[in-house]
């Protein structure tokens, strides 16, 4: 995203152990991997040398296989634990010289924190829960009630109010962890795989509920998954990481088109493309596909905008028996997709400079 990030790490790393200053010396001067930091120096690699910046208003979800440092990156966002080395900004404020009372005001008001299990109060009721954040800033009663019960209401639990959480599903109660965070009004939510333990169908209602809430809140979030079907749903960016280190950022159609290395390619092997890639992305320029294809005017095909999803060209080019489908962005004719460069786009491909199938 184009605007100034609310929160950022600058080449920030996180190395367990005691000789975590020489682990990191020898990673940077000798670039030995994960297995040989803990065969040589008995350390673990949690995050390694990242660097990356959450946007106003941005979902940006961090995603990787168990034990590729996702979830201790999101615990130095809000200084649940300390960098080995490195920058943790908020608002270019550095989070690690902060005074415990600066953080614990940051945590309190800037920065709110849904883990994966929800850990609700058994003796308290659902409201008391969700205040019970605001309690803690000692916010009087009748008003930290006012506000929890306005967070449940937009999380859909405005009935629940004085219910206990074992009265509560698994759904229900990760909506309080949710309401609990937004009742203290952060800029910032920081997600650890909160979804991750819900059955599917609940849990594509709350992804789906999270996202259009989140945006209509105006809220930034950062969003742990290692699921990539729901990165792709949620993210307007995704951070692929392996061994502590962000090895691909970007959309999820620049992942899914232009994946970097294996790792990545082998993540998005599976992914439906259908309505990820957009015409854009698999058109070719209307130079091009004139210099081509003389004998087709661009302006006399069908037309599509460049935002129109792969399964739209393909319903278009079977119902009208249609080879080619013209691109347009504001009216303007920009492109033209032809049957091969959607085929390859299906395949997640960008199209080739053969433009004839």
């Amino acid at each position: 995203m184009e605007n100034e990030p609310l929160i950022e790490c600058k080449s920030v790393w996180k190395i367990f152990g005691d000789r975590s200053d020489a682990a990191i010396r020898a990673v940077k001067e000798r670039g030995i991997g994960k297995a040989e930091v803990m065969q040589e120096f008995n350390c673990v690699v949690g995050v390694a040398d990242v660097s990356l910046g959450l946007g106003k208003g941005e979902i940006l979800c961090v995603m990787g296989l168990s034990g590729s440092g996702k979830s201790t990156l999101i615990r130095l966002f809000n200084r649940l634990i300390e960098p080995s080395l490195g920058q943790m900004l908020l608002h270019g404020e550095d989070i690690g010289s902060m005074s415990l009372e600066r953080l614990r005001e940051v945590r309190a008001k800037k920065v709110g924190m849904v883990f994966q299990s929800v850990t609700l109060l058994p003796h308290r009721t659902v409201l008391e829960n969700a205040a019970f954040g605001l309690e803690v800033q000692k916010i009087d009663k009748a008003r930290r009630h006012e506000i929890a019960g306005a967070a449940l209401a937009k999380v859909g639990l405005g009935d629940w109010l004085n219910r206990y959480p074992h009265e509560l599903s698994g759904g229900m109660q990760q909506r309080v962890g949710l309401a609990r965070a937004l009742a203290s009004d952060p800029e910032i939510i920081l997600m650890d795989e909160p979804f991750s333990a819900l059955d599917p169908l609940i849990r594509r209602q709350l992804q789906n509920e999270f996202r259009q809430l989140s945006k209509e809140l105006g809220k930034s979030a950062l969003f742990i998954t290692h699921d990539l079907d729901e990165a792709i749903r949620l993210g307007d960016r995704i951070a692929v990481m392996k061994d502590g280190a962000v090895v691909q950022l970007g959309t999820a159609e620049d992942i899914v088109l232009r994946p970097k290395d294996a790792y990545v390619e082998d993540f998005v092997a599976g992914v439906s493309r259908l309505h990820l890639v957009k015409a854009h992305s698999v058109m070719h320029h209307v130079g091009d596909f004139q210099s081509r294809q003389p004998g087709v005017n661009p302006a006399t095909l069908p037309a599509v905008p460049v935002d129109a999803e792969l399964d739209t060209l393909i319903q278009l080019m079977t119902k009208g028996h249609q080879d080619s489908v013209a691109v347009t962005d504001a009216g303007k004719l920009v492109g033209v997709v032809t049957l091969r460069s959607l085929l390859q786009g299906v395949r997640g491909r960008e199209p080739t400079e053969e433009i004839a199938l």
